[in-house]
């Protein structure tokens, strides 16, 4: 067996995982969620914070965890942007894409 073979089955894998993800981006666009004051105000703070420092080298951690903050300044975006406080919670219409890079996170 070519040691390459597992990669070949899995570019298709990635090729169909992206149709799906095409049929999906027809049918679901926002989702509306509520999130707590703190959770909120950290997403936002997030957003507000400049990033100057150029990125260097970096290992694949690296990469995933800037990665990551960058998810939740987009998050704070759209709270920034669209949040509505009710109460102690901020109800805000999120892309599927955030809502999924915060649940990867999760887990």
């Amino acid at each position: 067996m070519d040691d390459r073979e597992p990669y070949l089955r899995y570019q298709e894998d990635r090729t169909v995982l992206r149709a799906i993800g095409v049929d999906l981006d027809r049918q679901v666009g926002r989702v509306s969620v509520r999130l707590t004051r703190s959770l909120a105000e950290s997403a936002v703070a997030a957003w507000d914070r400049d990033e100057t420092d150029e990125v260097g080298e970096e290992s694949r951690e690296e990469c995933e965890l800037r990665g990551d903050a960058a998810d939740l300044a987009l998050i704070g975006l759209a709270i920034s942007e669209r949040g509505k406080w009710d109460g102690d919670q901020v109800v805000v219409d999120l892309d599927v894409a955030q809502v999924a890079a915060a649940l990867r996170a999760a887990w």
